[in-house]
């Protein structure tokens, strides 16, 4: 299609050392663009910029519409997704001005937006204003980023239409028509699934097979309406209408071996105006293959919140925090080991909870009133509710709550394993995929309570929870090792394993070199899989948009995806 032209640049991978969880495709619109040419309207762009090593480079660009201030861009960017990294996005349209430039002037800039990967699939749908040079808004224009997942060729449906005795809309010679596919939404609002190529002078014309992911086509819903439209291509951005058809994924499964699914393609005007009309053609179904499976992204994007919790290590072997020497000491120009892997940490995590709040508990230390030793107390101290207002929040009740402690001891965990551990099993009774715990435990060393935190960890492995461990400080951390089940399978005290792998520990001075996002990436690198695993053995799918389905479209079966 000439007018969707290509605005070809070299693509680059959004790539790194860690296993790449699964991939993402991001599907891009945009509504009320400022229009920079004086005779005609703006013919937008949409460039995807990734930043790596705090540099921007171009990933890859959209087709350019003609003339469309209200763009539905049908180019799909597809993205490798790491849950342990933040991976920083920033979407900017243009006005293209020729065919493969994008140009240099100021007003063929139209705005432009940044935010993570990781936001853009916790909401599902992104919508954000754009903004101009200086964070001015570019009127009243925004961009809408659709993201949906899949993994390899796993959660794909192969289409290959064909048409016949299409109506010719063309004087000279036959109609050159393309199909364009749209999902009708819950609010009724329509998403372009895909765009077929053009069929030059044809009015039987056998498009090319394609591939959409299930969730992308109907939202796993199979008598969700798909609104199907035959157009005949004009170069000039003005396609004459064919006609249309609705049609459902339950209908287009009606396929069988030598039996093709077919529908009259309509064109309401003619149907009013016309006495014998019958149609403007019909457009047939000739193959559907399917395969569906299950991963961390259909439980985060189905709406699967994960829940933050800090745990932190108030015991005397700290030292004093008034001293430079301790641990827990504050140095107004660096924050110390304990707030850098809270950071770390936290900054992935805050992504995938709506309410941005976390909760910030301590063991170890004497704590007002009454000074009596609290293995598990809240550092806001307030036992009624012991979440924090972000990551800043966490940071601030910790800096507010080391004047009024005593640090003291011994380093017993359990109590805070088991508190989170029924936590989660609260979660866990609803039976559906809504809410996943991570803990965070910070501690300077190894734990005195050993053999009831194996047992708090077998009995916690039954529950939607994974436990990171972090080791602050230069103990020896040998002992710790037993807890991470990846050098065997950890057991109680009584010789019960472990139902599944739900522990990571690391000690804090392996990265003391490294930056903070190293950190992240080591001990968040296995959640995804933890949160599959967990999901998997209850055998319970993701929730909306997959709950609305009645009859499953093949029995839910969740795996980790791999590259």
């Amino acid at each position: 299609m000439n007018d969707v032209q290509e605005a070809t640049s070299p693509a680059t991978s959004l790539s790194g050392p860690a296993t790449c969880v699964s991939k993402v495709e991001l599907r891009v619109s945009c509504k009320a663009l400022l229009d920079r040419d004086t005779l005609n309207k703006s013919d937008p762009c949409v460039i995807l910029m990734v930043q790596t090593n705090g540099q921007w480079t171009e990933l890859d660009r959209t087709e350019v519409i003609k003339s469309n201030l209200h763009p539905v861009f049908a180019k799909v960017f597809s993205l490798d997704y790491y849950f342990e990294e933040v991976q920083k996005l920033r979407f900017e349209v243009y006005d293209i001005h020729g065919t493969h430039s994008i140009g240099t002037r100021d007003d063929d800039f139209l705005g432009g937006v940044e935010c993570t990967l990781g936001q853009i699939v916790a909401q599902k749908k992104m919508v954000k204003p754009l903004l101009l040079k200086y964070g001015k808004y570019a009127g009243k224009s925004t961009i809408t980023v659709h993201a949906e997942e899949i993994s390899g060729n796993n959660g794909y449906v192969e289409l290959s239409f064909c048409a016949k005795k299409l109506d010719d809309k063309d004087l000279f010679s036959k109609s050159d028509p393309f199909l364009e596919i749209y999902r009708i939404n819950d609010d009724e609002t329509e998403q372009l699934v895909h765009r077929t190529e053009v069929i030059k002078n044809n009015l039987n014309p056998v498009w090319e097979p394609f591939k959409v992911s299930l969730i992308s086509l109907c939202s796993c819903d199979e008598d969700r309406k798909l609104k199907c439209l035959v157009w005949d291509y004009d170069s000039r951005g003005k396609h004459d209408f064919i006609g249309e058809f609705y049609a459902t994924f339950r209908e287009m499964q009606k396929i069988s071996s030598g039996n093709k699914v077919t529908w009259d393609c309509m064109n309401p005007k003619y149907k009013q105006k016309k006495r014998n009309y019958k149609n403007s053609g019909v457009v047939i179904l000739n193959d559907l293959k399917l395969h569906r499976v299950y991963s961390f992204l259909d439980y985060i994007m189905g709406g699967c919140q994960i829940h933050f919790t800090v745990a932190i290590d108030f015991t005397a072997s700290n030292g004093d925090p008034r001293n430079s020497c301790s641990l827990h000491y504050i140095n107004p120009y660096q924050p110390n080991e304990y707030l850098k892997a809270l950071i770390a940490v936290g900054e992935i995590c805050q992504d995938y909870d709506s309410d941005k709040r976390f909760s910030a508990l301590g063991f170890g230390a004497r704590i007002p009133p009454n000074y009596e030793v609290s293995h598990d107390f809240a550092i806001n101290f307030n036992p009624e509710d012991d979440e924090c207002e972000g990551i800043q929040g966490v940071v601030e009740a910790y800096q507010n709550c080391l004047p009024k402690i005593q640090l003291y001891g011994p380093t017993n965990v359990s109590p805070i394993i088991n508190r989170i551990a029924k936590l989660a099993a609260g979660d866990g009774n609803i039976k559906d995929a809504s809410r996943y715990h991570i803990l965070l435990i910070l501690t300077d060393g190894v734990v005195t309570d050993m053999a009831d935190t194996r047992e708090a960890i077998v009995r916690a492995s039954y529950q939607p929870l994974s436990i990171i461990i972090v080791g602050v400080g230069n103990a020896d951390f040998t002992d710790m090792q037993i807890l991470d089940g990846d050098d065997g399978v950890l057991r109680s005290p009584k010789g019960e394993p472990v139902l599944r792998d739900i522990v990571q520990f690391v000690p804090f001075r392996d990265f003391k070199t490294a930056s903070p996002a190293a950190l992240a990436k080591c001990v968040l690198a296995e959640v995804p899989k933890q949160v599959v695993e967990y999901y998997s053995h209850k055998a319970i799918s993701p929730m909306c948009p997959l709950r609305d389905l009645h009859t499953p479209i093949l029995s839910p079966v969740a795996t980790t995806p791999t590259e």
